[in-house]
């Protein structure tokens, strides 16, 4: 009788285990994956390669999470009654439009479109200051945190203790001492290495630090459902908005990704209320508790001036695809000029067939992609969808001067939104984003300045960054894209 070594009965044993779970774990993705493109994405790649897939699954799939969606809408409806109810001039000023005010991409049923997308109108009366790069934003961030008279609101998703995490850490609760209200509010797994002294330093001196997290016991670890938003408000007078977080690395001073070149704006008026509201859900949602924040202010009273601004804030509870929509109605309200800055290109089918369709129409679409990697899937995917954007006759580009990480969209002269939304599905569909569209022709300018600059520091991405690479990197390229709806 022939026997088998037992290492190999034990090698058989696991693969058709791994292949059984990686069957029943199709079955899960197709049941519960967001979109078609999710499911066929988790279910071809669990069938086939389950050894190196299952445990991926379990941080990055059940994407859906019907339970956590409905108890997400569940609060954010009790925290409305509890807030809005006895606060209902929360959105002081924010109903009127200018008269006399014309734009050319955005007016009429583009601009209802996209207030009733957000969930808010536009205000007026607001001034919108861009910060370029981390000196300048940060300079600002801290310049307004000590002169706070009544309470400070800090949420991130990355935040380090290097320099400038213990620097923040340091003006906080300088603050706090001084009986200033701080709430700080990170995100679990892009904070993943924030280490549990820092928290206990800022809660001992009287700042109210909390972690957002999607679910508290029950898959600890789940990558979906990120709260990538960055905001900062001082006083309920001033907010910023944009892609910065909180690390050395914003500061340029991590040698492989530096220069780190990134776009924050500086928001006063109106607009910070709504921009306040959704901490104000994040909030609730991660302590069950309001926070005691300014709901009438005079510095805040509508003006009839300045500029209108439009706070979009989406996430996956929503319930419709309010981050994706945004991009799709800005590229479609576009006449004759589209421009992005976005750190990853990985778009959905229908931000693609926007972009593919303005193209038709003859309006000039660039897109500004780094040149350096920080994520290597998401790289290989981004150059494939890149090659497939020059094809229809996109204009697509590589920063050189370092890693370019902002999020900046410009519409005509007339529009243009900073935040924290990239141009993929992981921000469309699967993260908490925030953005500020602002509707100003003087606003646009200095944004389409900006960019003007940005783009002579890149380089025009050629066919050849696909078809002259070798083939093995190819064929990682269309593997990496099986992956682009949960990238």
């Amino acid at each position: 009788m022939i026997t088998m070594p037992f290492n190999v009965l034990r090698l058989g044993t696991f693969i058709a285990l791994a292949h059984a779970l990686g069957f029943i774990a199709a079955f899960h993705a197709i049941r519960t994956a967001r979109t078609s493109q999710g499911a066929i994405a988790w279910a071809v790649s669990l069938v086939a390669i389950p050894y190196l897939t299952l445990i991926p699954y379990l941080f990055l799939g059940s994407s859906r999470f019907v339970d956590y969606v409905d108890r997400r809408r569940f609060a954010q409806q009790k925290m409305h009654r509890r807030a809005w109810l006895r606060t209902s001039h929360i959105r002081l000023g924010t109903t009127r439009h200018s008269a006399d005010t014309r734009f050319d991409a955005l007016d009429g049923p583009v601009s209802r479109a996209l207030s009733a997308l957000a969930g808010t109108p536009f205000t007026h009366g607001n001034q919108v200051r861009v910060l370029i790069n981390g000196e300048r934003t940060f300079g600002a961030i801290f310049e307004a945190i000590a002169r706070a008279t009544e309470y400070i609101i800090v949420q991130f998703f990355v935040v380090r203790d290097d320099g400038l995490g213990r620097k923040l850490k340091d003006a906080l609760l300088e603050r706090a001492s001084r009986g200033i209200r701080v709430y700080f509010l990170y995100d679990g797994i892009g904070s993943y290495d924030l280490p549990r002294h820092y928290i206990e330093a800022l809660r001992a001196g009287g700042v109210k630090a909390h972690e957002f997290a999607t679910r508290r016991f029950i898959n600890r670890f789940q990558l979906n459902f990120r709260n990538h938003r960055k905001i900062v408000i001082v006083d309920g007078e001033v907010a910023f908005v944009g892609g910065h977080n909180v690390g050395d690395e914003y500061l340029g001073a991590k040698p492989l990704l530096s220069p780190w070149r990134d776009t924050q704006i500086e928001v006063k008026g109106p607009a910070v209320i709504d921009i306040q509201c959704a901490f104000i859900e994040d909030w609730y949602w991660a302590t069950r508790r309001l926070p005691q924040v300014r709901r009438n202010s005079p510095h805040l009273r509508q003006q009839g001036a300045g500029m209108e601004c439009l706070v979009i804030a989406s996430g996956p509870a929503d319930i419709q695809e309010t981050c994706s929509l945004f991009f799709v109605q800005m590229i479609h309200a576009a006449r004759w000029r589209i421009w992005i800055a976005s750190p990853y290109f990985v778009p959905d089918e229908a931000v693609f067939a926007a972009l593919r369709l303005a193209i038709m129409r003859g309006i000039e679409v660039r897109i500004l992609l780094p040149a350096q990697r920080d994520r290597y899937v998401v790289f290989q995917a981004s150059t494939l969808y890149a090659h497939d954007a020059i094809r229809v006759g996109i204009r697509v580009f590589r920063y050189q001067s370092g890693f370019m990480h902002q999020k900046v969209v410009l519409i005509d002269d007339s529009a243009a939104a900073v935040g924290s939304a990239n141009l993929d599905n992981r921000s469309f569909r699967l993260n908490f984003e925030l953005m500020v569209l602002t509707r100003n022709k003087a606003f646009a300018s200095e944004v389409a300045a900006m960019l003007k600059a940005d783009f002579m520091h890149a380089t025009a991405v050629e066919l050849t960054e696909f078809s002259g690479a070798p083939a093995w990197r190819r064929i990682m390229m269309h593997v990496a894209r099986l992956f682009s709806p949960i990238l």
